[in-house]
């Protein structure tokens, strides 16, 4: 770990503070909130902070997808990347039962949940790409980013914490 930490401040860290590096993690697909806390407590951010800045990190796309991700997959589509997009709506229809069983709460939890392939990025797409309610789909985003914040600052700053 102190390895990383230091070729984080050799590299990245000589350009950007840490807490913007934590909000550009929440921003990638996959990685999310639960890696940018992760990272937060890694670098010492105190907990408050590294929560705001993943939070804030990690909403920041959805907007972006709920409103335009039908249009660049279209794009991508016309322009040779249709595989990507094929394998993306795949995703999205993989889950979607997971999420029509229970309406906004499975979206919720879907989010919320930090298993492999959840997260704020899946449940936007699975939202959009099934023409969910704008402002049920926002507010269970939202929600489940909140219990993932809730999750994984228990497992970054309680667990494994100690361990750093």
């Amino acid at each position: 770990m102190e390895s990383f930490i230091a070729w984080f401040m050799s590299t990245i860290g000589q350009h950007i503070s840490a807490e913007w590096a934590v909000f550009i993690v929440s921003m990638i697909p996959l990685v999310e909130e639960r890696g940018g806390l992760l990272l937060a407590s890694m670098l010492g951010i105190p907990m408050w902070r590294g929560i705001l800045f993943c939070v804030l990190g990690n909403i920041f796309p959805i907007p972006f997808i709920l409103l335009f991700i039908k249009k660049i997959f279209h794009w991508m589509a016309e322009h040779h990347l249709s595989g990507i997009v094929a394998k993306m709506e795949e995703k999205a229809a993989k889950n979607k039962p997971k999420i029509d069983r229970y309406g906004m709460w499975g979206l919720l939890l879907f989010v919320g949940i930090p298993l492999p392939g959840t997260g704020a990025w899946t449940g936007a797409l699975v939202a959009s790409l099934f023409d969910m309610d704008l402002k049920r789909a926002s507010l269970s985003i939202l929600l489940g980013i909140f219990l993932a914040a809730v999750i994984m600052t228990i497992v970054s700053y309680g667990a494994l914490g100690s361990l750093f």
